[in-house]
C-alpha cells in the first residue's frame, strides 16, 4: 500500500502503479526506467514519486 496516493506536486494518482512498480522493479531484475514507461508514468514528479517512495505502513503498523 502506497501512502500518499497522488504525487505532491501535480495531483495525479501514483498509488495505482505502486504494487507493480515495486514488485517489477524493486524486487525483480528489471530496470525501474523501462517499469515506469511501460507504466506510462511520463511526468518527471510522478516518477520521483515512486521511486524515492518507501513503504513504512509494515514497520508502523505491525499488527493489521
Amino acid at each position: 500500500m502506497m501512502v500518499p496516493v497522488r504525487c505532491f506536486t501535480c495531483g495525479n494518482v501514483v498509488a495505482e502503479h505502486w504494487e507493480e512498480f515495486d514488485e517489477r522493479a524493486n524486487e525483480g531484475d528489471e530496470d525501474p526506467e523501462k517499469v515506469l514507461d511501460e507504466l506510462g508514468v511520463d511526468r518527471y514528479c510522478c516518477r520521483r514519486m515512486l521511486v524515492s517512495h518507501t513503504d513504512l505502513v509494515d514497520i508502523v503498523s505491525p499488527y493489521q
